[in-house]
Formats: C-alpha cells, sequence, structure tokens
C-alpha cells in the first residue's frame, strides 16, 4: 500500500512550478504505548467531551472556539477557516536560498519528504532539485500544514527532497534566563588538552543503528515475560562512582577507552611530565589535572 501525502500541492520557483506531495519523514508506530484501563475489569477506558453544565455532549456538538479574554471565546467555523486563503494553501513559493548552516537546529521542527507528483512533474522536480544539490544551498519557502502556515527548509535528498518546518521564533526561548549565570571563565589549559584527547578518543562516524532505544528493548523484554507468566526481570542500573574532582574523573574516563594507534599528540606530552610527578608520588597542582593525566597515562597501556 503505498504511503498517504500529508500535504499535495506545487513546489514554485519564480515561473517554475511542479506538483508535488510531502510524507511524513519519521513514524512513532513502532513506539511502546499504554492504553488506560479500569483496574478491576481491564476494560479500556473511554475519553469523552463533557461540558461542565450539561455533562456527557456528542462530538457532532463541538465546535471551535478562540479565547480573546478569559472564559470569552469568538466561534470560528470551517467557512472562517475557508476564507483565510493564502498562496501557501497550496503551493510552496521558494523565498530565498540560505546556506545550510544558517539555519540554527533549535528552530528545526518535524521532517518530511517530498517527491513529484506524477511522471509530467519528475524533468521539473529533476531540474530543481539537482540545482539546490549543486548550489550547496536549502530552500526557504512556506506551506499551510494543520491549518497553520509554516516556514520549511528544503533540499535535496537522494532522488528526493528534505522539506523541515521551523518553529516560530517566538516559540523559541532566550537562552539568558538560562546562561545569563554562568560565569565567563578560562579552563586550565593543561586540563583543557587533556578533555580534547579524551575527545579526540571517542571520536567515530554517527550511524543511528547504533543508538537503539536501550530502554524501549528493556520495556519489551518485561512485557513478553509478563506475557509468559514470568516475573519482570529486574535490570540494574550501573553504579554511579564517587568522582571526587574532574581531575579524577578526566583521568578515570580515558582510562576505560582504548584509543586507537596514532601519533603522539600534544596532549600526550602534556600528560609526560605530570604522569611521572604522580607515579613517584608527588602530588599534583590541582586535582583536577591530575584526573586528566592519569586518565591520558592509563588510556595508552
Amino acid at each position: 500500500m503505498a504511503p498517504r501525502a500529508s500535504w499535495k500541492g506545487y513546489l514554485k520557483l519564480s515561473l517554475v512550478s511542479c506538483p508535488v506531495r510531502l510524507y511524513p519523514a519519521t513514524s512513532a508506530s513502532e513506539r511502546i504505548s499504554f492504553n488506560q484501563l479500569h483496574k478491576k475489569t481491564h476494560n479500556r477506558i473511554n475519553m469523552k467531551p463533557v461540558d461542565p453544565e450539561l455533562g456527557l455532549v456528542e462530538r457532532a456538538d463541538l465546535v471551535k472556539g478562540y479565547e480573546y479574554e478569559d472564559k470569552q471565546y469568538i466561534i470560528i467555523d470551517d467557512a472562517d477557516l475557508d476564507a483565510v486563503r493564502i498562496e501557501s494553501n497550496h503551493t510552496m513559493n521558494i523565498e530565498a536560498f540560505v546556506d545550510e548552516d544558517e539555519v540554527d537546529v533549535i528552530y528545526q521542527d518535524a521532517p518530511y519528504y517530498m517527491a513529484p507528483d506524477g511522471a509530467m512533474a519528475e524533468e521539473t522536480f529533476a531540474v530543481l532539485r539537482e540545482a539546490m544539490r549543486k548550489s550547496g544551498k536549502l530552500a526557504i519557502a512556506r506551506l499551510v500544514l494543520s491549518s497553520r502556515e509554516r516556514v520549511v527548509t528544503i533540499g535535496a535528498r537522494e532522488n528526493g527532497m528534505f522539506v523541515c518546518t521551523l518553529r516560530n521564533p517566538n516559540e523559541v526561548r532566550g537562552t539568558a534566563e538560562y546562561f545569563g549565570n554562568i560565569p565567563a571563565m578560562k579552563p586550565d589549559p593543561e586540563m583543557l588538552q587533556l578533555a580534547e584527547a579524551l575527545i579526540k578518543q571517542k571520536e567515530t562516524t554517527f550511524d543511528p543503528k547504533n543508538y537503539e532505544d536501550r530502554y524501549e528493548i528493556a520495556l519489551m523484554s518485561m512485557i513478553r515475560e509478563k506475557l509468559k507468566g514470568h516475573k519482570p526481570i529486574i535490570a540494574a542500573a550501573p553504579e554511579r562512582g564517587n568522582v571526587i574532582n574532574l581531575m579524577d574523573a578526566l583521568k578515570a574516563s580515558l582510562s576505560q577507552s582504548k584509543p586507537p594507534a596514532k601519533s603522539k599528540s600534544k596532549a600526550d606530552e602534556a600528560a609526560k611530565p605530570a604522569a611521572k610527578k604522580a607515579a613517584a608520588g608527588g602530588a599534583p597542582e590541582n586535582p583536577l589535572k591530575a584526573n586528566l593525566l592519569k586518565a591520558v597515562g592509563k588510556s595508552k597501556k
């Protein structure tokens, strides 16, 4: 069965346009979900609309209302919504092109795949796709989804295009409230080098298959055991170590991983003097630095 399109309309660049379809790029159907049941009957509970004066009401009697003052509403019906027609109802008109790194990830919202709608649209679609691919740019456009206009980015992806809706600026909180009290400080250069060495040790190529949802797996395992009539297996979380200070933590972290064979780095050279000092029983100047040095030293064994 062919996937159902979330939106159908036209992709337009100046005088060039082609019919396209949008499909959700993600799905939550595989996630484990629970139903609300009565604890004695195990019957599934139905959520029904309730009016505080009338009690249960039929869904056919529900209307949309906008609260313009406290408990004061103006009624909006389908005819009112249909009257609000703008170009982006059925057309994604490309307004501009930007570099991909100019779009802050905090504004990125829901991802979609876009494909041509019919064989007649394929050539135009391919021209627009390859032009964006070669330019290395993202298109900025607008479209109406779920009765709301959304700004979107459009980019080439394989044989199709990738569309991402963007959050409205008033939906994104500023950082001052959260970061304003963090003091400005310069880290110790030697500890910074050790931390960079730890990062270097853990560098890899990102593959989402390596980061499966462990909670979801454990949850399904528990469900299967209960279906068999067994008691659920209690999965113990790893014990948290008593970290004395940052230096100890950095050293311990580096000692737990085996870095690939590589030429000596500046961090390795920086670690030598303090590592020798620690081996000789001398107390390092800074406990944090000592941990970092120890971690770098152990990781090389």
